[in-house]
């Protein structure tokens, strides 16, 4: 029996041999087919040492199991019984295992009988998903053949499709359904290597095969997407593998303080204005783009195959489309190459028919492959710019035609000036994606102001909707705010160059063409005045309202300002710069001359929905009405109808009391504390700590008479107040 060293010294000699050879010829599929040989070959020689229960198999699965084993990955190995196992034959693997640890292996194990491993298959989607990939190392053979065959008769294509869809969309929602996340993870993030594992797993469970060779000779892959699939493949093999060897460990995500030493490993270099990093993750996007776009259009014809009857008729639309198991269904794939201007009217098509359930995997092929055909001409064509602008001028479905035209590289070939910002990174503490897919986000949120739905998200920004002539014009102005990203410079000076060009080119009156550009050049003005000036000045208000000079660039720059700012990260929104923006639009609303918005608008709607919470808290309508009777019209706009709420059913009780009552409500990651003084005035501070002063607000004015009080933190908040009444 040679010694547990013995095995170890032999296993890291030849799994150092394995990345020596890559090293030099860097070819992904060579080493993780290597690396699972050197694991097969130190398992049998470890079994000339220790035994396996009679009748026992020893099984590798999973990743191991497909032969694609990364440097720092678990060994998944399943040790399959034939029956259940004694005390003897556990002993056994308990030696077994126990030595694979001690040579240097990482075994996640699993010790299981065949019918237990059948019966975790029915109830467990990723154990029916690991055994796909048994192969048989050492042992009894017989077993995990009996097994496979077992597990091909027992599943279901139809049902595996369905869980795997599910599960694939719960793993994209976790990682904020964008593979575009600044720090990406290769593995799991959506266009990353999970997605094309799961198209494999999808076939292979319908009988089309287990490679992509397989699956192509099947005619669910053209030979041009075949290339491109194992081309990304190898991409995204590479990618892990770099990480897992930087790390020492298995890292799977492109976190920053990685993405530079990553560059140099690729040979990346930096140039004007842009770090080797971005270059580097540039390149990531695209190719994370082509897996979603070859996912997306691979799951449509694994559904269609295995769930749509051809017996079903299609319906016309016109000529060259039609409707096919409520999918969108171009009739010839070829009257595209004659007819390019048939882009744009599928994505109308799209948006105008709210049965359809997206497009036919034959569509989607075809407009993919179609992109190519969007030159210089195609640009120039007046119809075609008139499709597009029709794109943004529909009810329904603009975000959606906007994210399957970038996903299918149509919008970036379209609008060259957008393929520049397609995957360029944002270095900031602000933003979570890159500049394009946060534009997407803007335009998201833009869009769902609209919505009924969403109302209760921001009901200021849902009613100012709503009323807004041409709305449309804000996804233009979205789309072009931060189109000049990463030039270098102003982005919002060169952006609005961009857009007044785009709308001259699209036939946007001058009126249009001014709001869109208006709004490109100083979409950051209303966040920075908000959080950084003192918007209870009065002439910082008017300073601001002097700027924006009519209502309608002020609610304009309102509606894209809140949707900027909640698509830079799921995080970064909160009720504090909610309410900053709130005041900040109706007080410059009341500064440019519309009183009657503030007055008959903002407060009916505060004061009835107020008083609707507070009458079902047994608040008599006297007690509201009295409180209320001591504070003016400033205090009503200053407060949505939380605080109102907050602050009556708190203090009116107190209304008569001659002493201080203080109050705390928890408010986000702090708490906000409440100071009321009566009954010779209405003073309402807002304290985020003790020694911090966030906000002050007064009901009216502090008269000079009132005494201060005498707690230390309360004398210098009154000291503070003074000096700046």
């Amino acid at each position: 029996m040679s010694s547990p060293e013995t095995y170890r010294n032999n296993y890291l000699k030849h799994r150092q041999r394995a990345l020596s050879r890559y090293e030099r010829n860097r070819r992904p599929d060579l080493l993780l087919r290597r690396l699972s040989h050197v694991v097969d070959r130190s398992l049998r020689a470890l079994l000339m040492s220790y035994s396996l229960p009679a009748h026992a198999a020893l099984c590798a699965v999973g990743g191991y199991g497909r032969q694609e084993l990364y440097p720092e990955s678990d060994i998944d190995i399943l040790i399959l019984l034939k029956e259940e196992p004694g005390q003897a034959d556990t002993q056994l693997i308990e030696r077994l295992l126990a030595a694979m640890w001690d040579i240097g292996l990482k075994p996640a194990h699993a010790v299981r009988t065949l019918g237990q491993c059948l019966d975790e298959a029915q109830t467990d989607i990723a154990t029916q998903t690991s055994l796909l990939e048994l192969r048989c190392i050492a042992g009894f053979p017989g077993a995990a053949e009996e097994l496979s065959q077992c597990l091909h008769d027992q599943i279901d294509p139809q049902a595996f499709y369905l869980a795997k869809r599910v599960e694939m969309r719960q793993r994209h929602h976790r990682y904020h359904d964008t593979p575009y996340a600044l720090e990406p993870n290769c593995k799991e993030s959506p266009g990353g290597l999970r997605d094309l594992q799961v198209l494999q797993w999808l076939a292979q469970a319908a009988g089309l095969g287990r490679t992509w060779s397989d699956i192509a000779a099947s005619k669910l892959l053209t030979e041009a997407e075949l290339r491109a699939l194992r081309r990304v493949s190898l991409a995204f093999m590479r990618v892990r593998i770099e990480l897992h060897l930087l790390c020492g460990r298995a890292e799977d995500r492109l976190l920053f303080d990685l993405q530079p030493r990553l560059a140099e490993v690729y040979g990346f270099q930096p140039s004007p204005g842009r770090l080797a990093s971005e270059h580097l993750m540039q390149r990531y996007y695209w190719a994370a783009r082509v897996v979603s776009q070859l996912n997306t259009i691979l799951m449509q014809g694994l559904e269609e195959r295995l769930f749509f009857s051809s017996e079903r008729l299609p319906t016309t639309i016109d000529n060259d489309f039609e409707i096919t198991n409520n999918r969108l269904e171009l009739k010839d794939e070829q009257a595209i190459q004659h007819n390019p201007g048939l882009i744009f009217t599928a994505f109308l098509h799209l948006q105008q028919h709210p049965q359809l359930q997206g497009m036919s995997a034959r569509t989607l092929r075809a407009l993919w492959h179609a992109r190519r055909l969007i030159d210089e001409n195609f640009r120039l064509s007046a119809k075609n710019r008139s499709l597009f602008i029709q794109v943004f001028k529909q009810p329904r479905g603009v975000v959606q035609a906007l994210r399957l035209m970038t996903m299918l590289n149509i919008l970036p070939r379209y609008l060259p000036v957008f393929r520049r910002i397609v995957g360029q990174m944002q270095h900031d503490l602000f933003h979570a994606y890159t500049v394009d897919q946060h534009t997407l986000m803007v335009i998201r949120n833009l869009r769902r102001f609209t919505m009924a739905e969403h109302a209760h998200d921001h009901s200021l920004a849902t009613q100012l909707a709503t009323d807004f002539d041409k709305y449309w014009l804000l996804y233009i102005a979205a789309l072009f705010h931060d189109i000049a990203k990463g030039r270098g410079g102003n982005h919002s000076a060169l952006g609005a160059v961009d857009a007044e060009r785009f709308c001259h080119q699209h036939g946007l009156s001058l009126e249009d063409t001014a709001l869109v550009v208006y709004l490109v050049k100083d979409h950051l003005s209303m966040s920075l005045v908000a959080q950084k000036r003192d918007i209870s000045n009065p002439e910082v208000v008017a300073e601001f309202a002097r700027h924006v000079k009519s209502t309608k660039n002020l609610t304009a720059l309102y509606l894209l300002t809140v949707a900027d700012i909640r698509g830079t990260s799921p995080t970064i929104w909160n009720s504090w710069k909610a309410k900053l923006l709130d005041d900040l639009y109706h007080l410059s609303r009341r500064a440019l001359g519309d009183d009657n918005f503030q007055t008959s608008t903002v407060l009916a709607q505060r004061k009835s929905v107020a008083i609707t919470s507070l009458l079902k808290k047994g608040i008599n309508q006297g007690d509201i009405d009295n409180f209320w009777s001591v504070l003016n019209l400033d205090y009503f706009l200053r407060h949505d109808s939380s605080d109102i709420i907050w602050h009556t059913a708190s203090l009116y009780g107190a209304l008569l009391n001659p002493a201080p009552v203080v109050y705390s409500r928890p408010l986000g990651r702090g708490k906000l504390v409440k100071y009321w003084y009566t009954p010779r005035t209405a003073l309402i501070f807002s304290w985020k700590s003790v020694r911090s002063l966030t906000s002050t607000h007064l009901a009216f004015k502090m008269p000079a008479s009132i005494q201060p009080p005498t707690d230390g933190h309360l004398i210098a908040l009154w000291s503070w107040c003074h000096r700046y009444y």
